[in-house]
């Protein structure tokens, strides 16, 4: 069958099926082998994983933009509760009446 028999069968368009005749003559494959598209990791996995332990041991390392947008993928963060003072029992009247 001719390629633009097979456009009309299919119903698409010619220059499509004439591409994925020139892939299956040159590769005898048409399916593609595309991993992934955007830029490549530069953490590989090895890496993400001794990052995860490093940062287990001390919350508090002062982290890189890489470094934090990949522990922001594992589902980690690197913040610490600010201590905040405790409430005075004179605080604790006036906020009480206030209440009231």
């Amino acid at each position: 069958m001719s390629i633009t028999d097979t456009a009309r069968l299919v119903a698409c368009s010619r220059s499509a099926v004439a591409g994925i005749h020139a892939k299956w003559i040159n590769d005898g494959d048409t399916s593609s082998r595309r991993q992934g598209v955007g830029r490549p990791r530069v953490i590989k996995e090895k890496g993400r994983r001794r990052l995860s332990r490093l940062i287990k041991q001390n919350r508090s390392k002062c982290l890189e933009h890489t470094i934090q947008r990949t522990l922001l993928d594992m589902g980690m963060c690197n913040r610490l509760p600010t201590p905040v003072p405790l409430f005075a029992k004179r605080h604790r009247q006036l906020r009480l009446q206030w209440a009231r």
